[in-house]
């Protein structure tokens, strides 16, 4: 297993625990999915720290399988420069998240995207952006799914 195969699982890990229990898968069983944002259940990212909440809607995001999940991102988040180990799809559903392509942290090159706009991003591109106002981005991808940033210093897992 090579060096971003390990970090992938480990990250994928913390995710999951952080997470706790996630919601129905719709590929098995009858094969839908069916909710209201008011049944979301909002928790902490390990993986992002004080200011970024996270909530489920299908996963698991550490298996080789389709997930989607919801990020709740206070007024003035910054996302700091990472990479991911699959595509991100990103629509923001509310709010305005600045976004940029790039291995340094510069506020004034982001992109504003606001309710709608979308981004997607290639697997290991590097990335970073920040919110305006109280923002809420629909993310979705194929697992397994990990965050690696760019600067150790910038994880609050560490």
């Amino acid at each position: 297993m090579n060096k971003h195969n390990i970090l992938a699982t480990a990250l994928l890990l913390g995710l999951t625990l952080t997470v706790g229990t996630l919601q129905a898968e719709p590929y098995r069983g009858d094969g839908h999915l069916i909710g209201s944002a008011d049944e979301l259940e909002w928790g902490p990212v390990g993986s992002m720290g004080e200011g970024a909440e996270i909530a489920v809607i299908e996963g698991p995001m550490s298996e080789a399988e389709p997930f989607t999940i919801r990020l709740r991102l206070a007024d003035g988040y910054e996302i700091r420069p990472h990479i991911h180990p699959a595509y991100e799809r990103v629509t923001v559903l509310s709010g305005t998240l600045h976004f940029a392509h790039g291995e340094e942290y510069e506020a004034g090159v982001a992109q504003a995207l606001e309710e709608h706009d979308f981004a997607i991003m290639a697997p290991g591109d590097p990335m970073f952006g920040y919110a305006e106002g109280e923002t809420v981005i629909q993310l979705h991808g194929t697992g397994p799914w990990g965050i690696e940033y760019l600067d150790p210093a910038d994880d609050p897992r560490n």
